[in-house]
């Protein structure tokens, strides 16, 4: 059912990001006076398809990890002399670079709408206030310290953990000085800290930017009384019932099931356990042995059981919204701040201040799809506007086959006064189809790995 769930997310992000992009080449071709013969959504057989007045088809193909728009065109083949004014080709070279234009910046418009419509909606998120910092680490020789809440990091808000870790993402690699600002209590005034980063998680494969500050987050007391028991798993096979509240493990007493419970019962695979618990006001033992189970590459131990609900402090909690005006010079920053952050990722995974481990295929994004989805509306929207950012931007890259090296053709075009050689252009297309197939097959080896 997760899978079938996952797929299901897949298809509908991507299928969204490439009608939208797509879209935005077919609007601005019909609106050049260019005619489009098939607009389609995914590749290869088409399993639907239809026509309009004006004669273009409409499909969705079988593989749904593209699409594109097929438009009349000389070099394409022979174009009845009637139609010759609605061909591409004999288009002013500035209609055919809006024509080009259009697909990655519907891509940014879309991120634009998710931003904006998640502004109007709000968000409940927990404020970053940290937890033990690690003796000796970047952030205790600073001197954060448990219990503040991070307000900035280089002058840029951070109302939540999210925020945090974009922020610091950003400086990947770097050397330098991380500005941040953090108060001791919600009323108290922020203070500044300085934090000396020095080839800071350079070439790191998936790096954990919070942890490597030597940070962790907040986490209230937990109280071990479960909540929910899986059939079939070990906590049922030992007896274990909703509502028992554990007293000890071992002998050793238990106060909160994130510090004590989980970590026990994880390093504990295969291992017999007594758990001294509380039912109903009377104390029972019960002997219950962990499965085992491979996370990130090591085996874990689990019980199929879960916590009961418990509540944040108030004070923990943060509702971020905004009215429909204000929303949208929310959703353009926020565009605008996660495109210049996707070109300085290229960048630095380009120069190795960034391992190109990170780079992920559809492997990662259907698993991300997946997540986002079952998390709710806003971290779907995010995903989306997410991916169609990274879409806009790596469209717009100067690569033969891409968006952008096609602008590239109409630029040098528009400044000659005559286009590139034939020769060239095909010379250009080889080197970008090597370029985009070993970037595909890269990322595919990478998603790969991390499943094992």
């Amino acid at each position: 059912m997760d899978l079938l769930f996952t797929l299901l997310a897949t298809i509908v992000a991507l299928g969204l990001l490439v009608t939208i992009h797509e879209y935005g080449h077919f609007w601005v071709a019909r609106r050049c006076g260019v005619k489009v013969l098939k607009f389609s959504v995914g590749f290869g057989k088409s399993l639907f398809s239809w026509h309009d007045k004006r004669g273009t088809e409409y499909a969705v193909a079988a593989i749904p990890l593209g699409g594109y728009v097929k438009m009349l065109d000389e070099r394409e083949g022979p174009v009845d002399p009637a139609e010759l004014d609605q061909a591409f080709n004999r288009k002013d070279v500035k209609k055919r670079i809006a024509i080009v234009c259009a697909g990655p910046l519907a891509n940014f418009l879309l991120a634009i709408v998710a931003f904006w419509v998640i502004a109007v909606m709000g968000i409940t998120t927990i404020a970053p206030v940290l937890g033990p910092v690690e003796p000796g680490s970047v952030a205790q020789r600073a001197g954060l310290a448990e219990g503040m809440e991070l307000v900035e990091i280089d002058g840029q808000s951070t109302p939540s953990w999210h925020e945090v870790n974009l922020q610091l993402i950003r400086r990947l690699g770097e050397t330098g000085r991380l500005e941040v600002m953090a108060r001791e209590t919600p009323e108290s005034a922020p203070q500044s800290y300085t934090l000396t980063l020095q080839d800071w998680l350079r070439g790191a494969d998936q790096p954990d930017p919070i942890e490597a500050l030597g940070l962790t987050t907040w986490q209230p007391v937990v109280e071990p009384r479960i909540g929910q028991v899986t059939s079939d798993g070990a906590a049922e096979a030992a007896g274990l019932r909703e509502g028992d509240l554990i007293l000890a493990i071992d002998g050793e007493p238990v106060q909160d099931w994130v510090r004590q419970v989980v970590p026990t019962i994880q390093a504990s695979a295969g291992q017999a356990l007594e758990l001294t618990i509380d039912r109903d006001g009377a104390t029972q033992t019960l002997i219950v042995t962990p499965q085992a189970r491979e996370h990130e590459g090591r085996s874990q131990g689990f019980v199929g059981a879960g916590v009961a609900a418990f509540e944040w402090p108030e004070h923990m909690i943060r509702s971020i919204d905004y009215n429909p005006l204000v929303a949208i010079p929310v959703a353009l920053g926020k565009t605008w701040d996660m495109t210049v952050l996707t070109l300085e990722s290229l960048k630095k995974m380009l120069t190795g201040l960034v391992s190109a481990k990170n780079l992920s295929g559809p492997i990662t994004i259907a698993k991300v799809a997946g997540a986002s989805a079952k998390s709710g509306p806003e971290s779907f929207l995010s995903f989306l506007a997410y991916l169609s950012i990274s879409l806009g931007v790596l469209n717009l890259l100067p690569i033969p086959v891409l968006d952008g090296g096609h602008l590239v053709y109409y630029v040098a075009e528009w400044v000659r006064g005559k286009p590139l050689s034939e020769r060239i252009q095909a010379w250009g297309l080889q080197i970008g189809l090597t370029l985009i197939v070993g970037v595909m097959v890269f990322a595919i080896f990478n998603d790969i790995s991390r499943l094992g």
